[in-house]
This record gives C-alpha cells, sequence and structure tokens, in this order.
C-alpha cells in the first residue's frame, strides 16, 4: 500500500477516535445535569411526604383541642345537671349535655381518621425516604464510573494527539492538505472505504477506472462525489479446504 495513503487511513482512524472522546466529554455537563435532576426529584418527593404528614398531624392536634373544648362543655353541663331544681331545667341541661356528647363524638372520630391519615403517610414519607438513599447511591456510583470513564477519555486523547502529531509528520504537505480540506467539508471524514465499486459513505457508484485503481491502493484517489480519500480492502484470502491427496503405499 502507497505510504501516504496508509498514514492517512491511520490518521482519519485516529481523528475519528479523537471526535468520539472528545463527544463524549461534550456530554458530561448534561449527563451530570441528568443525575442532579434525579437527586432532586426524589428529594421533592421526601419534602412532599413530609409537608402531608405535617399538616396531617396540624389538623389532627386541632381536631383534639375540639375534642377538649366538648369535653369541657360536657363536664360544665353534667355540674349543672347536678344543681337543677325543676325538670324543665333538668330537660333543657340533658339537651345541651346530648348536644355536646354529639359533636364530641363527631370529632373524636375525625381524630381517628387523623390517625390513620398519619400512619398510611408516615408509611408514605418512609417509603420515599427509602427511595431517596437508593437514587443517591445509585448516583454517586454513577458518577464514581463516570469519573473514571473522563479520565480514560483525556488520558486516550492525550495518547492520540501525540500519536497524531508523528502521522502528520510522515505526510506530504500536498497529502495533509488534501485530507484537511476534505475533513472540513466533511464532518471529519476525509475517508472512505471504496467496496464493491461504491463509494461506502456517499454510496455513489465509481467509475470502473477509477475502483480499479482504488483497488492497487498505489496512490491517492478520491471519490468523484464527496471527494473523500477512497482505500480498498482486499479479501481475506481463501482457505484451502482441499483435503491432502493420498499418498501411494509401498508394495507390501
Amino acid at each position: 500500500m502507497n505510504a501516504d495513503l496508509e498514514n492517512i487511513i491511520a490518521l482519519q482512524g485516529l481523528d475519528s477516535a479523537a471526535q468520539a472522546a472528545e463527544r463524549r466529554l461534550a456530554e458530561e455537563p448534561e449527563h451530570e445535569r441528568v443525575l442532579e435532576a434525579r437527586l432532586t426529584a426524589a428529594r421533592d418527593a421526601v419534602a412532599a411526604a413530609k409537608e402531608r404528614l405535617s399538616a396531617s398531624q396540624n389538623a389532627r392536634r386541632e381536631v383534639e383541642k375540639d375534642v377538649a373544648l366538648h369535653q369541657g362543655r360536657l363536664s360544665k353541663f353534667r355540674e349543672q345537671a347536678m344543681a337543677v331544681k325543676t325538670n324543665q331545667e333538668y330537660h333543657a341541661v340533658q339537651k345541651e349535655i346530648d348536644f355536646a356528647q354529639t359533636e364530641m363524638k363527631a370529632a373524636e372520630d375525625k381524630v381517628l381518621e387523623r390517625m390513620l391519615e398519619a400512619d398510611d403517610l408516615a408509611a408514605a414519607l418512609k417509603k420515599a425516604e427509602a427511595e431517596l438513599a437508593s437514587e443517591t447511591k445509585k448516583v454517586d456510583a454513577d458518577r464514581k464510573a463516570r469519573a473514571i470513564e473522563l479520565a480514560d477519555l483525556r488520558a486516550s486523547l492525550e495518547h492520540i494527539r501525540s500519536e497524531r502529531t508523528a502521522v502528520v509528520g510522515s505526510l506530504s504537505p500536498q497529502v495533509m492538505s488534501i485530507f484537511e480540506r476534505v475533513a472540513q467539508r466533511r464532518n471529519g471524514v476525509a475517508v472512505a472505504e471504496a467496496r464493491d465499486g461504491i463509494c461506502t459513505i456517499c454510496h455513489v457508484r465509481l467509475r470502473p477506472q477509477i475502483f480499479n485503481t482504488v483497488r492497487r491502493n498505489n496512490q491517492i484517489v478520491q471519490c468523484d462525489s464527496c471527494n473523500r480519500i477512497l482505500f480498498f480492502v482486499p479479501p481475506p484470502a481463501a482457505a484451502d479446504t482441499e483435503a491432502p491427496a493420498d499418498l501411494p503405499q509401498p508394495p507390501g
């Protein structure tokens, strides 16, 4: 294979690897934003569960105050019932006692409802806190793994840049100029394999004489359509699968 062509193929491989690493590194802010959003959602769920539980407890305390109020009224009316002089007064006080008992029973039922509600809300809070702990653990593990990956990517980029400098130094200025010009116009991809008479990137069929020249891999040839530098990968040699002929046996 032509030395410049071989080096151009190597250079394209290095540049493509560098582009992939740089894209991966550029994704880090968005990746971190997604992780933080997951934690924020879990924290918000805990905060909301705490708020619901607190509101329920506050409401229960207010109802308990009503129970205490009705109990005080009931005690007062019972004391009055002990001091009445006439049946009319007794019936009036008894009516107040019945009403106070009814109100207190309704308030006590509300207290019970709030107690049951608080049990459910406490369980929901416990679940939200467990989910937050689990999510925090997952995010921490993700961040640690990501930190290792990013360190490897940065080290890989340094190695790629060193190799690229060596490869560029071995190329002729003319070939390097072609590579840079095409790469700039074609999103960093200046080299393409030609296979079955077609450029495998732009998928345009090559003229037969062009493809025959590319097959020899002995010079720089560009695709007439996308201008990428073409190369050809020869098919692997067919394995000799025929069994060896039997050797003649010596006479017995």
